[in-house]
């Protein structure tokens, strides 16, 4: 691996290393904590498929996690400040990250290197190919758990991607898994060796690299075009009840 284009990981950075694999794109989330969605990292994540998107020399993205965790959920700091608004802007924010990710037009590879809670797992359903640690962690929607009830945008892409036998316990019962449970749930695709995650992620995306780019975005376009519509108009639907009188 070579070009490594930034690195920020300072506590007030974007947690993200960015580097260049010949034709993948490969973002290294490490905030040295436990990887929390923040409006910084959303924003930083948001430029890296933006760079992925207009580069027609990358043909994949990676997404890659630090040792133990791939992303514990969105910023804790933000959701438990009893700002409303706040909380909706970052929730809402997330959504856009999600769809942004599942209606890419080049396809998306997920490292995930461990613990993959609440929004965490739902980056793991935006991305097209997810390669996980076959390791002892949480990954799953705990929303429920902890007394929260999920965004309509994230009940629509756990529909389309969670296995239809494990939806209710994986979202009404908010049943967290590891290794072989996130496969069989659909949280995941495979599992391999911790060692292994990051190397096989990177194989992968250039496999998909090679992929004709036209063809796959106009496939995307019309597989989940649907799916990406509702996402679209339920996210502006929670940015809109802030503002209703």
């Amino acid at each position: 691996m070579s070009e490594t284009a930034s690195v920020t990981s300072d506590s007030d950075s974007s947690g993200m290393i960015v580097e260049r694999d010949g034709d993948v794109l490969i973002v290294h989330l490490d905030d040295g904590k436990a990887n929390a969605l923040s409006a910084r990292m959303i924003t930083a994540l948001s430029n890296a498929l933006d760079q992925a998107e207009g580069d027609d020399t990358i043909g994949a993205l990676v997404l890659h996690g630090r040792p133990g965790r791939f992303c514990a959920g969105f910023d804790l700091s933000v959701m438990r400040a009893g700002d409303i608004g706040a909380v909706v802007a970052l929730v809402s924010d997330g959504g856009d990250l999600v769809r942004r990710l599942y209606g890419s037009s080049v396809p998306v590879v997920a490292a995930s290197t461990g613990h993959a809670l609440a929004a965490g797992a739902l980056i793991l359903l935006g991305c097209d190919l997810r390669i996980g640690a076959d390791v002892d962690c949480k990954i799953g929607l705990n929303e429920v758990a902890i007394g929260m009830v999920l965004p309509n945008w994230a009940l629509t892409i756990a529909k389309d991607r969670l296995s239809r036998r494990h939806l209710q316990l994986a979202v009404a019962t908010a049943q967290v898994t590891a290794g072989v449970g996130a496969v069989d749930a659909g949280f995941l695709d495979t599992v391999v060796p911790e060692s292994e995650v990051l190397p096989a992620a990177v194989a992968a995306a250039h496999g998909l690299a090679a992929l004709d780019g036209r063809a796959y975005a106009g496939t995307v376009r019309a597989l989940r075009g649907e799916v990406l519509a509702t996402m679209a108009a339920q996210i502006a639907a929670d940015r809109d009840a802030l503002t209703a009188p």
